[in-house]
């Protein structure tokens, strides 16, 4: 009866507790419906696809959780192409209002940062910012030839006048960011209608926002931002991690010395620990340069350093080797980030500093010259050592040659070796041939000793 009963009142908790908890969720579900809520998120650097992961991810993230408004707070020199399309995509089919506020003062929104920009449902910049200079360049920076810079400026134009009249916006200014590399300061681009309005910070930008208008999935959408709960979205500690090594500088560092290390464990194995930073350096590296527009051919050369380097200890030469190393170590620097083919309209120039790649490169070849320096002294013959005062002496056999045992001399016992097949017996006298180390070469003396006392003298 006991049981029962407390099987039960078990039971009558259970669906107590279920219960609690059941309307909890309802009334959270309730409220998070309720609740106005504007996702924010910052980026701040190259669009690389680290930064697109983010921004893609924010907007749908706004769309299943029925955020009101989403906003990226922009500052960009420009990016990949190829994030930069899946942007203003993810913008363009969107089914919640976008918005994109380049800020805070004196911030831009260059190459890739104008078509993110334009691709949003509101396009706002606060005061001191500009945007545009969108003009196809080679990857160092440099101008094109005519025939490449007409086939890549036409399809960036396209693109363009295509993002402006999806939004509105004026086609023609905004092309000329791209045929002429025009910019405009915040006040030009919203007199031109490249862009919206100014705001002065985030709060102003949700003041103004507040009743506006925007089509959302073909379906007209009124913004109500009045007490909006801002909820500020950040990059995953991953994310931070893999965006903080997507610079050129960092990748060419990693490269460089996972290199190294491999080939301090290469000369020495056993260390270990040079392999292991090697091995995790080098794993970054590539994770860094597939976040960069990278010529892999310079990246190939930086590693064929290495194999030559390690190369020049195995084999002997004159250090054509090592000479071989040093200079596919630096064209390869050089070329990491050079790009022969055709251009991004979106990219700004990168490459490695030449405050890096100098000093970095120098210590490489000043520390290589001396290892190839101590090679070279160490294949250098040695010196014929000058024949032991030893030789020509005799000594008595303490333990029988055959063909080693151990010979007394000058009242030192030494170890003895007879050449050939001759066994001599304990007692014994013989003479010192040569001597290596501790070991002396002898051969038996015929005539039999006078004295054992004084295995020097003369028989």
């Amino acid at each position: 009866m006991k049981l029962r009963r407390w099987t039960l009142a078990r039971g009558f908790l259970l669906l107590l507790f279920s219960t609690v908890f059941l309307l909890g969720l309802v009334g959270q579900t309730l409220a998070q419906e309720g609740e106005k809520t504007a996702f924010v998120a910052e980026v701040d650097g190259i669009i690389n696809p680290v930064s697109q992961r983010f921004i893609t991810r924010t907007v749908e993230k706004g769309e299943k959780e029925g955020a009101h408004v989403v906003i990226i707070l922009l500052d960009t020199p420009g990016g990949l192409l190829s994030s930069t399309r899946k942007i203003f995509e993810s913008f363009l089919n969107a089914e919640v209002p976008t918005v994109v506020f380049v800020s805070p003062r004196g911030a831009q929104a260059a190459s890739a940062g104008t078509f993110i920009t334009a691709a949003a449902n509101f396009a706002v910049m606060a005061p001191g910012t500009s945007i545009g200079a969108a003009t196809p360049v080679g990857g160092g920076g440099q101008d094109l030839p005519d025939t490449l810079k007409d086939k890549v400026t036409n399809a960036a134009a396209a693109d363009m006048r295509a993002i402006a009249a999806e939004r509105g916006r004026n086609a023609d200014e905004l092309e000329k960011t791209v045929r002429q590399a025009k910019s405009f300061s915040a006040q030009e681009a919203v007199d031109l209608n490249v862009v919206d309005f100014i705001a002065q910070d985030l709060d102003d930008l949700l003041l103004k926002l507040d009743g506006m208008s925007a089509t959302v999935a073909g379906q007209e959408r009124v913004l109500d931002t009045q007490d909006i709960t801002v909820r500020r979205l950040n990059m995953s500690l991953v994310d931070r991690f893999l965006f903080l090594i997507a610079d050129p500088n960092i990748s060419f560092i990693l490269l460089s010395v996972g290199g190294l290390a491999i080939v301090i464990e290469v000369l020495n194995p056993g260390l270990i620990f040079p392999g292991l930073v090697g091995v995790i350096f080098l794993v970054l590296a590539f994770v860094s340069l597939g976040n960069l527009p990278v010529n892999w051919a310079g990246a190939a050369l930086i590693l064929f350093a290495g194999a030559l380097i390690v190369a020049e200890f195995y084999v002997a030469g004159f250090g054509i080797l090592g000479v071989g190393g040093f200079i596919s170590f630096i064209i390869g620097a050089l070329l990491l980030f050079s790009h022969f083919g055709s251009p991004s309209p979106t990219e700004p120039s990168i490459g490695v500093s030449l405050w890096v790649l100098i000093p970095f490169a120098t210590a490489i070849v000043l520390s290589g010259a001396w290892v190839m320096f101590t090679i070279y002294q160490s294949r250098k013959p040695a010196p014929e050592r000058s024949v032991s005062g030893l030789v020509g002496m005799t000594g008595v056999v303490v333990d029988e040659l055959a063909p080693r045992g151990t010979i007394r001399l000058q009242g030192e016992l030494w170890t003895g070796i007879v050449g050939g097949d001759d066994h001599v017996a304990s007692g014994e006298r013989v003479t010192v041939l040569a001597v290596e180390g501790v070991i002396l070469t002898v051969e038996r003396l015929e005539v039999a000793p006078k004295s054992e006392d004084n295995p020097s003298s003369p028989p």
